[in-house]
C-alpha cells in the first residue's frame, strides 16, 4: 500500500468530499491542520487538540532544524514520538520563513542563504538539505522547498520565483529516499492565472502525490487571491490532494472549499486566542471588551468545545485581564475547536449537496457589521 492515498467521494459543485489516510491514520477533507510549529500547538497539549477534532497538524523544518535539531528528533524515534502526536503530520519545508527572513537572506539556485533569527549565525536551506531535514523529522506529508515572493512583488520576481521553485521541485523528488513520507510540490506564479496554471502543469508531470498552492496570503488583497485561486485550483490533477498553505481566516477558507481544495492550515486560531479573540459563528468576539465584564454567556451559544461547555464570557474576561495564562489556552482552544468545526460542517453540506447555501449563510453572517457590532465596546 502506498503510504498515502486519496479518495474523491463526492462533489458538490467545486466544493470535494475526500479521505487520506498516511501511515499515522485517516483523515476526511476538506481539513484544517492546527499549526504545532515547534513540535506544539501554541498553549495546548496534543490531547487537547486530538479532542477538538484534529487528524492532522503542521510542524516547520526551519524551527525545528534550529531548535531541538533534526539530529534529536530523530534520536528520540521521530516527530510523532517526539510531541505525543498519535495523527498525521505535515512539515512545512522552510520557504515561507525564507520569505520572511527577506532582509537577511541570499536566494541562488543552488538554494536560500539567511541569518538564523536567534543567535545570527549563517545557514543554508537546500531542496536537498530541506528533504534531510524532514526525513528525520519523520512526518507523513514532507512539503518540497519552494521560494516563495511576496504578494504584490514585480513581475520579474514571480516569474523567476516560480522558476525556480519547479527546479527545487524536481531536485527534492531526487533526494527523496524515505519510503513512509510522501512529498507534496508547491505551485507559485503571484497573481497571473497563466503562470500558476503553468507552474502547476509543470509540477504535475512530476507526478507528486499532492499538490499546494503557495505565494497566498502574503501581502495581496483577499479579492485578488480569489480571483486567481479558482484557476490555479482548477489546474491541479482531480485525483491527488489540493492544499492551501497559509489560508486563513473562515470565509477564505470556505471560499477555498468552493474553488476545491481540501486542506487548509493557518496560525490564526492560536494567534488570536493568545490576542483575545475568540472566533465564533457570529463573527470576531473580543474578550476584553467591558460589554462581557458580567456576562454568563458563553463564548459561543452554538459551539460544545470545553472552554464553551465550561466557562463564561466574564470568567475569561477576568482570565485576560489579570493576565492569567489559561486565558489565551481557553481562548486558543475554542478557536482551534471552531476550525475544526467549520471544515466539519462544511463535509456535511457537500455531503447533502447544500455547500452554496452553506457558504452564502455563513458570508452574509460575516458581514463587517456583525464584526462591529462584536468589538463596538471600550475595554477595562
Amino acid at each position: 500500500m502506498p503510504p498515502l492515498t486519496f479518495q474523491l467521494l463526492k462533489t458538490d459543485g467545486l466544493a470535494r468530499l475526500g479521505k487520506v489516510t498516511t501511515p499515522h491514520g485517516t483523515f476526511d477533507t476538506p481539513m484544517f491542520m492546527p499549526v504545532g510549529t515547534q513540535a506544539t500547538v501554541k498553549g495546548l497539549t496534543p490531547q487537547m487538540v486530538e479532542d477538538c477534532g484534529a487528524k492532522i497538524i503542521l510542524g516547520n523544518t526551519y524551527h525545528l532544524a534550529l531548535r531541538p535539531g533534526p539530529d534529536i528528533v530523530a534520536e528520540m524515534g521521530g516527530l510523532h514520538r517526539f510531541m505525543d502526536w498519535p495523527g498525521s503530520i505535515l512539515t512545512d519545508s522552510g520557504g515561507y520563513q525564507i520569505f520572511s527572513l527577506a532582509s537577511q537572506r541570499k536566494i541562488t539556485d543552488r538554494g536560500a542563504s539567511f541569518r538564523s533569527h536567534i543567535d545570527g549565525a549563517m545557514l543554508e536551506l537546500t531542496p536537498e538539505s530541506a528533504v534531510d531535514i524532514q526525513e528525520k523529522l519523520g512526518s507523513d506529508i514532507a512539503m518540497v522547498l519552494d521560494e516563495c515572493p511576496p504578494g504584490l512583488a514585480e513581475p520579474e520576481v514571480v516569474r523567476d520565483a516560480m522558476r525556480r521553485s519547479i527546479l527545487w521541485a524536481k531536485r527534492c523528488q531526487d533526494a527523496h529516499r524515505r519510503a513512509d513520507q510522501v512529498q507534496f510540490a508547491i505551485v507559485q506564479g503571484g497573481l497571473n492565472p497563466q503562470w500558476r496554471v503553468e507552474c502547476a502543469e509543470a509540477l504535475t508531470k512530476l507526478d507528486f502525490p499532492g499538490y499546494a498552492l503557495g505565494g497566498f496570503s502574503v501581502g495581496e488583497p483577499t479579492e485578488a487571491m480569489l480571483s486567481v485561486l479558482g484557476e490555479a485550483t482548477a489546474a491541479l490533477p482531480v485525483q491527488k490532494p489540493r492544499y492551501l498553505m497559509g489560508v486563513g481566516k473562515p470565509e477564505d477558507i470556505l471560499a477555498g472549499i468552493a474553488r476545491g481544495i481540501d486542506m487548509f492550515d493557518c496560525v490564526m486560531p492560536t494567534r488570536n486566542g493568545r490576542n483575545a479573540q475568540a472566533l465564533t459563528w457570529a463573527g470576531p468576539l473580543r474578550v476584553r471588551n467591558a460589554t462581557h465584564k458580567r456576562s454568563d454567556l458563553p463564548l459561543d451559544p452554538n459551539c460544545s468545545c470545553y472552554t464553551c461547555r465550561r466557562f463564561t464570557r466574564a470568567y475569561l474576561h477576568h482570565l485576560f485581564h489579570v493576565d492569567e495564562m489559561l486565558g489565551p489556552t481557553l481562548l486558543s482552544l475554542h478557536n482551534v475547536h471552531f476550525y475544526l468545526d467549520l471544515v466539519s460542517q462544511a463535509r456535511t453540506a457537500i455531503h447533502e449537496g447544500r455547500y452554496a447555501s452553506f457558504l452564502h449563510d455563513n458570508l452574509v453572517r460575516w458581514q463587517p457589521s456583525t464584526y462591529n457590532q462584536q468589538s463596538d465596546k471600550e475595554t477595562t
